[in-house]
């Protein structure tokens, strides 16, 4: 039985929606989150990567940095920048990528399911970034990136969500990287019913992306329990999500790129994975160079190997396939079949060999990186989201790295106030701002 809550979202006013919004705060580096803060000072990034507002020096988890988010974003209410609506309600958020829609219910969902398990997680978190995320909503006072949720497909909230996508949405743009992003509200008494006692009646809600800023909140709130200063009602017994059905969501390859062979030469190396893999030389005159989609696996159990300018298919050999929910998927394979002992890679999370290349990025981006530093890249067949379920639902937990989602939800869209963390009080009193 999951709880989802209607609230009464931050977001920005009407029109500043496409200036405002911005991609996940993980998806970039520091140097490339101080450009675009550069050259979009009002962009959300600025507030969920405070940093951006100080010199390089700056320690990017000082408690300064924290504090000078919560001044920015509560400045900006206070202002009328971001207005609150005046009713607690659900919201409908949808995304277009190249002519496929994905369309999900904003909400919060309870801490309490995600500690009970109803809401499963699928990756462990690493501890600095919880703590990041823990002391910027805990300082802050509210939550600014939704957690990115699934749920198997219902047919009663897809008729209201069919519905209420025929409305005129109150905000409609398409973002730099050509995805249409639109809002529209669920406000209808009768709507908020049905879609709180469907999700009464799920015992499965899987995270899809967002597994820190989810480990954080709950932890927000669990402090903030242990302190004695929260009552059941209190907005931090929930955190911002956007729930979509898992049919509709796309999962893309999240390859793996190694800076270096471990001192094998090139023959050495297919040598050593001939072992376990079937190879076959890929001919240079088998794609072309605009297009390479042809080069990407087929079928699970399989990879591309990019090496010397040379991609390779591997497949791996069939003595060698796992029958373990976890240890059969292809993340597995290519961890512990090759990986860790053809390169030594033992824990991805720390090795600085390994690096990680979102397949939004594309395969051109694997051979520039390993033209320019060395090394070989691994192209990926996707986890699918059957995967992820039957992994959540046996509570065991994937490889890091092991799924990719687009579109990416942006932060800033819609923001959900807690009143305050452990890190202090929100000290600035926002008025009641009805919804434009």
């Amino acid at each position: 039985m999951a709880e989802i809550k209607p609230f009464r979202a931050i977001r920005p006013k009407s029109g500043k929606e496409a200036l405002v919004s911005s991609l996940p705060y993980d998806v970039y580096n520091e140097c490339e989150a101080r450009e675009l803060v550069k050259h979009n000072p009002e962009s959300f990034l600025a507030i969920d990567r405070p940093e951006t507002l100080f010199e390089e020096k700056v320690d990017i988890y000082s408690q300064e940095c924290y504090e000078k988010a919560k001044e920015v974003f509560w400045d900006k209410v206070e202002q009328g920048e971001f207005v609150q609506d005046s009713k607690p309600m659900f919201y409908v958020y949808q995304l277009e990528m190249n002519q496929r829609k994905q369309t999900g219910i904003v909400a919060c969902a309870s801490v309490d399911d995600y500690l009970n398990q109803t809401i499963k997680k699928h990756e462990n978190t690493r501890a600095d970034k919880e703590i990041d995320r823990i002391k910027h909503v805990g300082t802050i006072g509210a939550q600014t990136g939704p957690i990115f949720l699934a749920y198997r497909r219902q047919e009663k909230l897809d008729e209201i969500i069919e519905r209420v996508t025929k409305e005129q949405p109150f905000f409609s743009f398409e973002s730099e990287e050509q995805i249409r992003h639109l809002g529209f509200f669920i406000e209808k008494e009768e709507d908020i019913i049905t879609i709180q006692a469907v999700f009464r009646n799920l015992k499965d809600i899987y995270i899809a992306d967002g597994h820190h800023r989810c480990a954080s909140a709950v932890k927000v709130c669990e402090e903030k329990r242990r302190l004695g200063t929260v009552l059941p009602e209190d907005e931090v017994n929930f955190f911002l999500s956007v729930l979509f059905p898992a049919e509709d969501l796309m999962i893309l390859d999240y390859n793996r790129l190694v800076k270096d062979l471990n001192g094998y030469d090139k023959d050495e190396l297919l040598e050593e994975i001939s072992k376990v893999c079937n190879i076959t030389l890929i001919p240079n005159n088998a794609y072309s160079l605009e297009n390479k989609e042809s080069i990407r696996p087929k079928r699970k159990g399989s990879f591309a190997l990019y090496l010397e300018e040379q991609w390779y298919e591997l497949e791996i050999k069939e003595d060698h396939i796992q029958q373990d929910i976890v240890e059969k998927l292809d993340v597995s394979l290519l961890q512990n079949l090759i990986l860790e002992p053809i390169f030594g890679i033992g824990d991805p999370k720390i090795d600085k060999r390994i690096d990680f290349v979102g397949g939004i990025r594309g395969i051109v981006e694997l051979e520039r990186r390993v033209n320019a530093e060395g090394g070989c890249a691994f192209l990926m067949h996707p986890t699918s989201m059957d995967e992820l379920m039957n992994v959540s639902d046996a509570a065991k937990l994937m490889p890091p790295k092991s799924t990719w989602f687009e579109p990416k939800l942006r932060s800033g869209l819609f923001i959900h106030e807690i009143i305050g963390g452990f890190y202090g009080e929100k000290t600035i009193q926002t008025n009641e701002l009805a919804r434009d």
